[in-house]
């Protein structure tokens, strides 16, 4: 891969090194892909264009992590695009032509393909006047940060030219994330890229230079200009980065969590009952490191968004008790509420919201087990409220703990082990996953002589809940228990 003159810059031969090192890694995985994307750029030759590989597809492949979006820059016009495309493509769509984009699917690689951008922004949404540009040079300069503003020009021949005019690659190896022009400039024509530049910090394990850090904190409250929809888009990709304790801590410190998540930030200011951390907001983050410690198959974002939040209602119930320390009671309640409102006004679906919400609802119910003193019935009762989100109320509850006392820490774990187990031994015996009255409605609607209405939904209760205490029941013991219930009613 041959490389096009970078500004002009000092630098070491052991950085020299490392930047050879990395573009030979480049070359090694953009190789892999030379199925793809030579044909490509011989078609775009072939009518007399460039293509370039571009943005986050060059930087994942300086870093060894290239995945299978690739995006392109062309100087070729949107309707040029789809007619390359045709015919080579197992899948094109142009719902983002009206900006310059198409994209495509070939093989198992998805592709994003868009024209030169000189884009002006009106500040005052985040919504540009679309304008192609001529040069690549102009369309770098337009993204968002340096680590996204490398190309490599892909030749016919199955060349490769990389092409860094605002040295990108000088901030990978310093692991930096700075904008090609001011920060506030950046952050001015759209203030995503503040949330963008913290989900980096997550993902890439950067941190923000001085400037950028300075600006996203002056600016914050410009992100009121972004749309719920795209914020939460970006909170999920941060929480659900390798390094998200270090974003959410930046999420906090620049002011921007008190724009999107205002009750992030608000635990700073409620003590633990316990003394043993600085804050709720210290013991939450300690919740979340732990959680993510117990994921089995990735990013699970249900889960990290749970124990990031479980503890929100804490600053609503803080009570000085009269004999001294501090008490939060309830807060799970307040705290669950506080989670369904926040989430549904950063438009989360809705199932995702209620597994949230439930999740904070519940985290508290296993403190009350106390050294295996639970009767099957309340056993019972955790399982099926926990339903389909028992494994991760597993992982939450394990993560909640803590202390800095050993002793304690292990009698909660061990605990929770005899929790388990108990959980384990029920679900062999009773199939605790589809706990159902003894009798259905219609069987209910015949013993009792009733037409479909609520009185057979209060009956229906009054067996699950029968269930629930006593277990399973042969079809005589249950209707006697409906007989004898109906008859107290």
């Amino acid at each position: 891969m041959t490389s096009r003159a970078q500004p002009d810059r000092v630098t070491s031969s052991d950085e020299q090194l490392r930047r050879t090192e990395l573009l030979a890694g480049a070359v090694v995985a953009l190789r892999e892909l030379s199925g793809v994307i030579t044909p490509l750029a011989q078609r775009f030759a072939d009518r007399g264009h460039s293509l370039y590989l571009v943005g986050g597809s060059v930087r994942d492949a300086v870093l060894g992590r290239l995945g299978n979006d690739l995006d392109f820059t062309t100087d070729a016009r949107p309707e040029v695009i789809v007619e390359v495309l045709g015919g080579w493509a197992d899948a094109v769509w142009d719902t983002g032509i009206d900006f310059g984009t198409v994209s495509a699917a070939k093989a198992d690689q998805q592709i994003e393909i868009t024209t030169f951008r000189a884009d002006v922004y009106d500040r005052v949404s985040r919504n540009p006047t679309v304008t192609f540009g001529d040069t690549l040079e102009g369309d770098l300069i337009r993204r968002d940060f340096r680590i996204n503003a490398m190309a490599v020009r892909l030749g016919a021949d199955g060349g490769q030219e990389f092409c860094d005019p605002l040295d990108g690659l000088g901030d990978v190896l310093a692991g930096v994330i700075d904008t090609p022009a001011s920060p506030a400039d950046s952050f001015n024509d759209d203030p995503l890229r503040m949330l963008r530049g913290i989900r980096f910090v997550s993902q890439l394990g950067f941190t923000l230079s001085e400037r950028t850090l300075a600006a996203i904190t002056e600016m914050a409250g410009e992100i009121d200009r972004i749309t719920a929809e795209r914020v939460r888009m970006e909170l999920d990709k941060l929480i659900c980065g390798e390094h998200p304790i270090e974003a959410v801590e930046l999420l906090v410190r620049t002011g921007l969590a008190e724009r999107v998540m205002p009750e992030i930030p608000a635990m700073q200011l409620t003590i633990d009952e316990h003394h043993q951390h600085k804050d709720v907001y210290q013991h939450s983050l300690t919740v979340l490191r732990q959680a993510i410690d117990l994921e089995e198959d990735g990013p699970d974002v249900v889960l990290r968004w749970a124990a990031l939040l479980h503890d929100i209602g804490k600053p609503a119930t803080r009570r000085h008790e009269p004999a001294g320390g501090v008490s939060f009671h309830h807060h799970e309640v307040v705290g669950a509420k506080m989670a369904r409102k926040r989430l549904r006004a950063l438009k989360y679906p809705k199932a995702m919201v209620d597994d949230i919400a439930q999740l904070v609802y519940l985290h508290l119910r296993f403190h009350g087990y106390g050294d295996g003193k639970w009767t099957d019935s309340a056993v019972r009762r955790y399982v099926t409220d926990a339903g389909e989100l028992l494994p991760r109320l597993n992982k939450l509850v394990r993560a909640d703990c803590t202390t800095r006392n050993r002793r304690r820490a292990r009698r909660l774990q061990e605990n929770y082990d005899d929790l388990e187990r108990r959980i384990a031994q029920l679900q062999e015996a009773e199939d605790l996953s589809r706990v159902r009255p003894d009798l259905d409605g219609n069987a209910i609607m015949e013993i009792l002589g009733l037409p479909p209405g609520p009185e057979v939904g209060q009956a229906w209760k009054f067996l699950k809940d029968l269930r629930l205490d006593a277990g399973p029941m042969s079809r005589e013991e249950a209707q006697a228990a409906l007989l004898d219930w109906w008859a107290q009613r």
